[in-house]
């Protein structure tokens, strides 16, 4: 199953007055970037992508890869998320940047299948966050 690539993540937990150029702020369950470079058109966010995976869901299309997923509820969503977590930390030991970024963005898709197959919605994780 591809996952499409995420946007740089804007989920920083408080600004701590470091300037890295993208500094964030959170206002509610609405975050904001500040100085950030220009999005690309075809980069997905967090937000956007829980929006289509959603839509995906209350479809129960039988070719979805994502319906499919969830058929199999929340322990073999679960499965699917140790098993990425464990391929991020390879990647990120012995495969580099790019491989990484790969790894982290099939494990974001993941989290997010698990967040609907366990009824935890946006505004649920943003206010832990």
């Amino acid at each position: 199953m591809r996952c499409e690539p995420l946007a740089r993540s804007a989920t920083s937990r408080r600004d701590d007055g470091a300037d890295d150029g993208h500094r964030r702020r959170f206002h509610g369950a609405r975050i904001t970037e500040t100085n950030a470079a220009p999005r690309l058109a075809f980069v997905k966010t967090f937000d956007e992508l829980y929006t289509e995976l959603r839509a995906k869901a209350a479809t129960s299309d039988p070719e979805s890869g994502t319906v499919h997923l969830l058929s199999g509820g929340v322990h073999a969503v679960g499965k699917k998320v140790v098993e990425e977590a464990a391929e991020v930390w390879m990647a990120a030991e012995h495969e580099g940047s790019e491989r990484t970024a790969e790894e982290i963005a099939q494990l974001v898709y993941h989290l997010q299948v698990m967040m609907l197959a366990a009824d935890v919605s946006l505004d649920d994780v943003y206010r832990r966050l």
